[in-house]
């Protein structure tokens, strides 16, 4: 798999020691310093290294987290206390009553700032040391700039009103810019660097930010404009989407076809996928950069604890389950250890979205009773009661017994009131048993990799922009009130994705509430729901233990380490 992490990022150092909300505080240093200026297109991607590596640092840990637990999508409850943390607050998550002490809320921010930091500094060293002369500094500077577009729009949406820092070494303390002034800033940033992107794809911009890129952020950005700035931007949006449909004469991306839907998310995925605008590689061999986690961890958090077996690793040969019965103190290894089975999706959003058969991506999620790849029952193997039984309720005499059962993924996800199964609700807990720890619908869209037996990360790219968003944007943008191009209309653009992802009739009628509903099968698991809630006002909305209505929880506190490090920066409306 020919991936830019594995073979053009991970052979060079990168060494970072400190951030500030926007300033990396000391330098960050590469093979190539700002004495040595680069000249040849692989010395341009080592001055890349560190922006590129500091935004795959986080994204499918904190930035996952944020954007997905805090919609009815996703839902990480504890277990007998396990995956309680106060500090980090899953629940804080769920609940909407977060603060700005919160962990997640925290990290997200600093990580963003990372990004940020690294690119500022490889902005600088190309600015003033690569001579005009150099062929590639105006599309260098360009990419470059890009991908701080992408982290400042990451933040933007998180935040809403945040500080604008583009000069390396100026470590004067910035406020807070208006949420509408942040999007004009990075609106002109992307304008600036458009004539320069590189309209190349494939191998050779795999991971890179390209004029499409370009375009397909700027469609995002005028799609919620109206969210963001107050302003509508319709007809925008409905240029930028073109611009990504007419690449190449309208044949440089396309859709991938129901037969191949999920494995374009799987350990394999790369340059080959022609849906991917934009994507991070990921790759277990590939060095961290400093101060972020690097890894896609996806498998750990998304298969129940006896699942390993059943999707790869198992001790022996890959996908062989060589033991008719798992033990359940043991698990099925995967990826050299048992997976720890947290997440799940919440029936009501499963069974929203997820009731046709005949539609690929109804094979993401798993629900109901699970068997092996033989197609045997997949059964496991514990006691019949006690805390880390079957069930902690069983006060029979043979509670030590041994207990087998076909693993059973049961939809709700609900508190236990008996005591005795080790559940407190105050801890947003379900119990200690398997009972407990079966309950939810767990999702297999980014599939685990087990061809990696040293630790849990995983080889699977993760997708930021894809032509089918790209598709769906338009569609609304149409409906809501943009000039039709192209011939083109909400329900041929609908349908034409609807004909690569389900063996059901095209639709005859479409409305808003229909494209919402596509987007939610469409994008699952892909970081994009939250921002779709706000926009379709439904963020506001009550599920599973959640209550909370506050639209000022639209967007997050600015973090207390933020604030304690810039005395200049002001708390978010809505928060102390």
């Amino acid at each position: 798999m020919n991936k830019l992490l594995k073979h053009i990022l991970f052979p060079v150092l990168i060494v970072v020691a400190g951030y500030s909300c926007h300033k990396v505080v000391v330098p960050i240093t590469t093979e190539l310093s700002p004495d040595v200026f680069p000249q040849t297109p692989a010395q341009f991607v080592s001055v890349t290294i560190a922006p590129y590596a500091a935004l795959r640092g986080n994204y499918e840990l904190d930035y996952w987290f944020i954007q997905s637990l805090s919609t009815d999508e996703a839902i990480l409850p504890a277990r007998g206390g396990n995956w309680y943390d106060p500090a980090n607050g899953y629940n804080n998550l769920h609940l909407h009553d977060w603060n700005s002490s919160n962990g997640w809320t925290n990290s997200t921010w600093s990580w963003l700032s990372r990004v940020i930091g690294a690119t500022n500094q490889s902005l600088s060293t190309l600015i003033t040391k690569e001579p005009d002369s150099i062929p590639t500094k105006k599309s260098s500077l360009a990419e470059l700039k890009i991908v701080r577009d992408v982290a400042y729009f990451m933040m933007m949406d998180l935040y809403g009103n945040v500080p604008i820092d583009t000069v390396f070494g100026d470590y004067t303390p910035h406020t807070n810019v208006a949420r509408p002034d942040v999007f004009k800033f990075i609106e002109s940033d992307i304008m600036s660097a458009l004539p320069d992107l590189s309209r190349a794809t494939g191998t050779l911009m795999y991971g890179r930010a390209n004029k499409y890129t370009a375009y397909a952020l700027l469609a995002k950005m005028y799609l919620n404009a109206e969210y963001y700035t107050g302003t509508a931007r319709y007809n925008d949006c409905v240029w930028a989407c073109d611009s990504v449909i007419n690449a190449g004469g309208g044949s440089l991306y396309a859709l991938e076809p129901r037969s191949t839907y999920l494995n374009m998310f799987g350990p394999t995925n790369g340059p080959a996928q022609k849906e991917f605008i934009f994507a991070i590689p990921y790759d277990p061999t590939a060095g961290v950069y400093p101060g972020t986690n690097g890894y896609n961890y996806r498998a750990r958090y998304d298969l129940n604890r006896n699942q390993g077996m059943q999707f790869g690793y198992a001790g022996s040969t890959p996908g062989t389950n060589i033991d008719p019965v798992i033990n359940q103190t043991t698990g099925g290894g995967l990826l050299n250890s048992k997976p720890s089975g947290p997440e799940s999706t919440l029936s009501s959003y499963y069974n929203a979205y997820f009731y046709d058969p005949n539609d690929c991506r109804y094979n993401q999620w798993l629900v109901g009773p699970q068997f092996n790849k033989d197609g045997t029952p997949l059964m496991v193997k514990t006691t019949k009661g006690g805390s880390q039984g079957y069930d902690a309720t069983y006060t029979g005499s043979d509670a030590n017994a041994t207990y087998i059962y076909q693993l059973n993924l049961t939809p709700e996800v609900y508190y236990r009131a008996n005591p005795a199964s080790g559940a407190n609700p105050s801890l947003f807990d379900l119990g200690n048993d398997d009972i407990a720890w079966n309950m939810g619908i767990r999702n297999i869209k980014i599939l685990c990799d087990y061809t990696n037996t040293a630790n849990r990360n995983q080889n699977n790219d993760a997708a930021v922009f894809r032509y089918s968003d790209i598709l769906l944007m338009k569609a609304e943008a149409l409906l809501r009130g943009a000039t039709p191009t192209r011939g083109q209309t909400p329900l041929s653009l609908v349908n034409q994705l609807r004909a690569q992802r389900t063996a059901a009739a095209p639709w005859s009628d479409i409305n808003l509430d229909s494209v919402y509903n596509e987007r939610c099968r469409e994008f699952t698991w892909e970081t994009w729901h939250r921002n779709d809630m706000i926009r379709f006002g439904k963020y506001e909305g009550i599920w599973g233990f959640k209550t909370d209505t506050d639209p000022n929880h639209r967007i997050f506190p600015i973090p207390s380490t933020a604030l304690g490090l810039n005395p200049s920066l002001k708390q978010n409306p809505g928060y102390n």
